[in-house]
Order: C-alpha cells, then sequence, then structure tokens
C-alpha cells in the first residue's frame, strides 16, 4: 500500500508539470512587451541618451491612440490621423510589439544630425526619432491593434504637446568636444 501511494506523487508532479507547460506555451510571449510601462520605459531610456526629461503615461492620449487603432484596424489603414497629437506609427506581422516598435523609431537616430537639425535623406528618414525624443513633448499613449484577418499589426504612440515643429530642434545638441574634455579633466576623480 505504501508503494502506491509513492508512485502517485511522481505522477502527480509529472501532470503538474505538463500542465504549467503547456499553460506558459499558450501565453502570448509579446504580452509583456506592450503594456504602458514597456512603452514608457522605451521612450525614456532613449530620452535619456540624449538629456531630455521623462515622458509620463497620459490615459487621455492613449484613448485617442486606442479609438484611432480600433477605427482602422478594419481595412488595417496605415496613415495618420491628422490629430491633435503628434504620432508614430509602425506597421509589422501580428507579433511585432510596441517595444520593438519603439527600437524601429530610435533606430533612426543614426539619420538625424543634430548640429545641422536636419534628416540625412529627408524628414521621413528620422522624423519618428525626432518625435519620440522631442524635449516638449511631456505626455505619451500608445495602442497595438492587430488588424483584422490578422493582415497585420498597428501599434500608434501619440504624443503631447506635438513635436517635430518646423524651425526647432527636439532637444539641444550635446557639446561633444566639452563632454570629452570634461571627462578626461574628471578621469581620476
Amino acid at each position: 500500500m505504501g508503494r502506491s501511494v509513492l508512485m502517485k506523487v511522481p505522477f502527480l508532479y509529472l501532470i503538474f508539470a505538463v500542465l504549467v507547460a503547456s499553460i506558459l506555451l499558450h501565453i502570448s510571449p509579446t504580452s509583456a512587451q506592450n503594456s504602458p510601462g514597456d512603452f514608457l520605459a522605451a521612450h525614456n531610456k532613449a530620452r535619456r541618451a540624449v538629456g531630455v526629461g521623462r515622458m509620463r503615461w497620459n490615459n487621455k492620449v492613449a484613448k485617442y491612440a486606442r479609438d484611432y487603432g480600433n477605427k482602422i484596424k478594419g481595412g488595417c489603414d496605415f496613415k495618420h490621423s491628422g490629430g491633435p497629437y503628434g504620432e508614430n506609427l509602425a506597421f509589422g506581422r501580428p507579433d511585432i510589439t510596441g517595444t520593438r516598435s519603439v527600437q524601429l523609431w530610435v533606430d533612426e537616430k543614426k539619420k538625424y544630425n543634430c548640429k545641422k537639425n536636419e534628416c540625412i535623406g529627408g524628414f521621413e528618414e528620422c522624423g519618428h526619432y525626432t518625435q519620440l525624443v522631442w524635449s516638449r513633448s511631456v505626455r505619451l499613449g500608445c495602442a497595438r491593434v492587430v488588424c483584422n484577418g490578422n493582415k497585420g499589426t498597428i501599434v500608434i504612440c501619440n504624443y503631447d504637446p506635438p513635436g517635430n515643429v518646423r524651425g526647432q530642434r527636439p532637444y539641444k545638441c550635446p557639446n561633444i568636444l566639452a563632454n570629452s574634455l570634461d571627462k578626461f579633466l574628471h578621469y581620476n576623480e
């Protein structure tokens, strides 16, 4: 009798392990990269890199992004809303995440010439990046919608107040020579 109880315990552990594994396989691997905190962290990391203040999540701005996303997902219409906020859009396969979309916009940094305040190759080459790091844009709201028929996913981030104002800079360009000299002078401190 003692032996049959011992045989049941490992069997129960096996069932439990299989159950946990199947649950983990069905959890979307991307769900953890689409929360407001994830969007904010990705934005604020890029902003910190150029000395720009943090953004804050704004539910009103997020609702605008979500409502617009729900409006365009039927036809998977990848176009700007023309609304009152600055706006970045990304389109990808159904599993593209919010954080991956933000990284695509951050990758445009290499096309931005801070000294000349221009995008190498035209505004389309780095306008997402400049909006993302626009120092006066302080409120953020984003949404991710899967198009009907699983045709793709649109990620929308809205910025308040809007950036990319003609004739203005997104942020103050760092003085590379002064920063290098400062690091050199304070190296041994």
